[in-house]
């Protein structure tokens, strides 16, 4: 069996619920060990959301964070934070999706850290970013797929705002965070050194708007809801049959 393409590649995982889990499990798929870090006694979020298995363990949590180590620490502890630093020494990346402003708040921010060590690739998944006008606002996925304009196209017309059928915003953050993350870790064979990654849900499903984006750009014309129809392609649809 061949090794995969990031064997020997360590991550540090501090996201939790989806689109931090959801980038870091793309890693641990493509072979890098992963180490979750989670709270004492709780850990993520989402080891509490259902369906569960008959062992009484999230099903969801196990499909986001399958491949991946744990460890429980609290990072406000002395003996936590010594063992949290030891680890970051050892890291290629570090990866959290925290609201901006929480890792400073802990004294572990992004220049630290990779101060302490260079090499570090530090990947910070927001749902704003780590600047402008909402930086400091939490954001989920529906709060993004409205922002964005996603849901202004979702539907099968005007009317009440539909949700895209899974949570598309985190998906995209997690994708993109992912490709971001093996760019630098391609870059830094050349320069040696690390960065700082800031990827923000809005931003990354903003990108997923190739056609109405194009669209109001060239005619002016905000996009409405066409159902399964496509703005430029017909016949492109969904038609009733009769069965087989």
């Amino acid at each position: 069996m061949h090794p995969r393409p990031l064997s020997g590649l360590r991550v540090l995982d501090l996201t939790r619920v989806l689109a931090g889990p959801y980038c870091t499990l793309l890693l641990a798929d493509l072979g890098a060990e992963v180490v979750k870090v989670e709270r004492p006694g709780t850990g993520d979020d989402a080891r509490a959301f259902g369906p569960f298995l008959e062992n009484g363990q999230s099903a969801y949590f196990a499909s986001i964070n399958r491949g991946k180590k744990s460890i429980a620490l609290n990072l406000k502890e002395d003996t936590d934070r010594e063992t949290f630093l030891d680890l970051v020494d050892r890291a290629d990346v570090l990866v959290e999706n925290f609201r901006a402003g929480t890792m400073q708040k802990l004294n572990l921010s992004a220049d630290s850290l990779c101060q302490r060590n260079p090499r570090l690739i530090y990947a910070a998944l927001s749902g704003f970013g780590h600047a402008g006008s909402h930086t400091d606002r939490a954001a989920y996925d529906v709060v993004v797929q409205a922002l964005s304009g996603l849901m202004s196209i979702t539907g099968s017309g005007p009317g009440q705002p539909v949700r895209v059928g899974t949570s598309i915003s985190d998906i995209l953050t997690g994708i993109f965070g992912a490709v971001a993350i093996v760019s630098a870790v391609h870059g830094r064979t050349e320069s040696g050194q690390g960065t700082v990654i800031d990827l923000a849900m809005l931003d990354c499903t903003v990108a997923a708007l190739e056609n109405a984006i194009s669209r109001y750009a060239t005619a002016g014309v905000a996009p409405t809801p066409l159902g399964t129809r496509h703005p430029s392609i017909t016949p492109f649809q969904a038609f009733s049959t009769a069965d087989a």
